[in-house]
């Protein structure tokens, strides 16, 4: 059975939605950076950026998982 598209659109094209789980890195490193600039408090004895670098850094693999594991859900991985 052919996907059906919207008007308006190429053939071929369809929403990804979950591509938008890779947008989470970006906002953790940059959108948010300017918040979480300080050097206090500390979490587990680390500075708050430092803390704020290494959890976006570990998050990061997440979001490409949850990214092509629903992609995959969607037929095309």
């Amino acid at each position: 059975m052919p996907h059906q598209t919207s008007p308006g659109r190429p053939p071929g094209s369809r929403k990804r939605p979950a591509l938008l789980w890779l947008l989470l890195p970006y906002v953790l490193f940059l959108a948010v950076l300017p918040l979480v600039n300080r050097v206090t408090p500390t979490v587990l004895g680390l500075p708050f950026l430092f803390f704020w670098t290494l959890l976006a850094t570990l998050a990061t693999p997440l979001a490409v998982w949850l990214a092509r594991r629903g992609d995959r859900v969607r037929g095309r991985g």
